[in-house]
């Protein structure tokens, strides 16, 4: 059986310079989707890393309420409002609030996230929290998040070689005067666009950190839990139709997509992802057309010779398909490889959940493909106009 070459390989590698050339462009466009990619999905994914460990099925925020990291209190009558719904089994309350910890070895104070809530029930559906409850329940006692930032200084680290009375001091933000806690264990959350560090506490501890800042039945997350084989639609409807319009209330996934649509849509950076990836997509076919327009350009007497012989245009247009196809795969390949090395740097670098995931890894490919193609559809309006008269 003979193998015949395809004429689109034997164009593309007549010149081997310019194919090499070819290929690393694309592969720059494919390497520049990926990353604009994993830093939009780390930002959805960190930005509601909280929303996905909270133990709950419906949750209540303040009609005010715009992202966890912009919050806004309300009133903890509404949740127990909520309790009396037929369906809920059992509420409870969540404080946010940035504070300042003081590291220990520089005394730099650096902005950290404080979540508190009653110990007597977890509201996070994390291990290690599980098993520290009980420290929890003792006074002036934080569990620390040792994903977080370095600039907070060796805490972690300290613990970990058994350091258990480790004293951190953290102020409120319009406060000079600190507050002392002591690292009663570890835990993994990991920061986000808005968040460096987190610190879990118990609701008393937390009051007694940020003094005087809000009344305590004022909270800022409520946590519904349902009974088991409970109509969650009807009671979140019976809800929003029946609590004050001060409050609103999510399912879990509406409660993520909410947030991801703040960071989407009312942020700056949310804004510049989508623009960059745009402009890469752009790029690219701007890159991919001037590729194959030259190679046509190059090949145009070939191809004119070939529509001399009987060729019908449709068949060099699929020359020209091919070549499209040819060059999206090769520049594919390496851009892919690149992307999961540089993935894994900016994830050592900045502790942000930048992984590659299949679904990226396919709609690259997908986007790179079409890329090609809509380059070589621009490209062939050049082959249409060869005519054999002109040449010969």
């Amino acid at each position: 059986m003979n193998f015949k070459i395809p004429l689109a390989w034997l164009q593309l590698a007549q010149q081997k310079f310019r194919f090499l050339i070819a290929i690393a462009g694309i592969a720059f466009i494919v390497l520049l989707m990926f990353v604009q990619l994993g830093f939009q999905d780390a930002l959805y994914s960190s930005a509601t890393a909280v929303h996905q460990k909270l133990r709950g099925d419906l949750f209540l925020v303040s009609s005010q309420y715009k992202s966890l990291t912009s919050n806004q209190s309300f009133s903890r009558t509404r949740l127990y409002q909520a309790l009396g719904f037929d369906g809920v089994e059992s509420v409870n309350s969540i404080y946010l609030q940035f504070a300042k910890l003081k590291n220990p070895v520089t005394g730099e104070k650096y902005s950290i996230y404080v979540i508190g809530f009653d110990p007597a029930i977890s509201v996070m559906n994390i291990p290690e929290v599980e098993i520290n409850l009980d420290k929890l329940k003792m006074p002036d006692v934080m569990l620390f998040d040792r994903d977080s930032r370095t600039e907070f200084g060796p805490i972690a680290e300290e613990f970990k070689v058994g350091d258990i009375n480790q004293t951190i001091e953290i102020f409120p933000y319009n406060s000079l005067i600190g507050y002392k806690v002591r690292v009663g264990g570890l835990f993994s959350l990991g920061p986000s666009f808005g968040v460096d560090g987190n610190l879990l506490v118990s609701d008393s501890t937390f009051l007694r950190i940020n003094p005087n800042t809000r009344p305590a039945d004022m909270i800022d997350v409520g946590v519904i839990s349902l009974k088991p084989n409970a109509d969650e639609e009807r009671i979140l409807k019976n809800l929003q139709e029946t609590l004050p319009d001060d409050v609103q209330v999510f399912t879990r996934q509406g409660f993520i997509e909410f947030e991801k649509k703040y960071w989407s849509v009312r942020t700056p950076i949310g804004f510049i992802l989508n623009l960059m990836l745009t402009m890469a997509s752009v790029v690219g076919v701007v890159i991919v057309y001037q590729i194959l327009y030259s190679n046509i350009a190059t090949q145009f007497i070939a191809y004119a010779t070939l529509k001399a012989i009987g060729y019908a245009n449709i068949y060099l247009l699929n020359v020209v398909f091919q070549q499209a196809l040819i060059l999206a795969i090769l520049g594919y390949i390496p851009g892919f490889i690149a992307s999961i090395g540089l993935y894994d740097f900016a994830m050592k670098a900045t502790k942000l959940p930048i992984v590659m995931t299949g679904n990226n890894a396919f709609l690259v490919l997908t986007s790179t493909i079409l890329i090609c193609i809509t380059s070589g559809a621009l490209a062939i309006n050049k082959l249409r106009s060869a005519d054999p008269a002109d040449i010969f």
